[in-house]
C-alpha cells in the first residue's frame, strides 16, 4: 500500500499474497444438480436451440431419402416421408413460435410414445444432456398461451425445453391428409 501507516512490511505482504493464491488455486465447487434430472436431446432448428426429453425421441434420421412436400400444406408441415413402411409427417417448430420456417434440410427426430407419431426437422442434433428440472426457468411471458403450453422451461443457456406430451397432443402438428373433407 502507498500511504505511510497503511504500508505492509514485505513479510506480511508475501503472506497476504500467498493466502490469496491458495484461495484462487482451490478447485471450484461443482454445481450440484437438485431435483429430478431430465435426460434431454439438444437440437438446433433455425436460429433457436431446443431440447426434448429422450423418452419421446424414438430415433434420429440423419438424412431423409425422400421427403415429399405437399402443395398448399400449412407452413409447419415440411412434408411426408416413409418410415418403416408408414407415412410420417415431418414438421417445423419455428412456425409454432411465430417465426418463418427455415428452408434448409437436416436430420429428423422421430418422436412419439411407443410408436413414431411425428418427425421434427432440425438443422443439427447436438447432444444428450442431463438437466435438473429445478434449474429450468419458466417460459417467458412474451409467449402466447399455445406456445407456452409447448414449453417446459428454458435452460440457463437459453435452450427451449419442449413439453413432449403437449407437443404430441398439439392439433397444429397433425393434419387430415384424406381427400374427403367435410365442410
Amino acid at each position: 500500500m502507498v500511504e505511510g501507516d497503511d504500508t505492509l512490511d514485505p513479510e506480511r505482504e508475501a503472506a497476504l499474497l500467498d493466502e490469496r493464491a491458495r484461495a484462487l488455486a482451490r478447485p471450484l465447487a461443482r454445481e450440484t444438480q437438485t431435483g429430478p434430472l431430465l435426460e434431454l436431446m439438444h437440437f438446433r432448428s433455425g436460429e433457436q436451440d431446443y431440447a426434448l426429453e429422450t423418452r419421446f425421441v424414438l430415433e434420429v434420421l440423419r438424412s431423409l431419402e425422400q421427403l415429399v412436400p405437399l402443395p398448399g400444406a400449412p407452413e409447419a408441415l415440411r412434408g411426408l416421408t416413409l418410415l418403416h413402411g408408414e407415412a410420417l409427417a415431418v414438421v417445423e417448430l419455428a412456425p409454432l413460435f411465430g417465426r418463418a420456417a427455415p428452408a434448409t434440410h437436416g436430420p429428423v427426430l422421430v418422436v412419439g410414445t411407443g410408436r413414431p407419431e411425428l418427425g421434427l426437422r432440425a438443422d443439427a442434433v447436438e447432444e444428450v444432456r442431463l438437466v435438473s428440472r429445478d434449474s429450468l426457468l419458466p417460459p417467458p411471458p412474451a409467449l402466447g398461451n399455445q406456445e407456452r403450453a409447448l414449453v417446459s422451461g428454458i435452460s440457463r443457456d437459453g435452450i427451449i425445453v419442449l413439453e413432449g406430451e403437449a407437443l404430441l397432443g398439439d392439433g397444429r402438428l397433425f393434419f387430415d391428409l384424406s381427400e374427403e373433407r367435410t365442410a
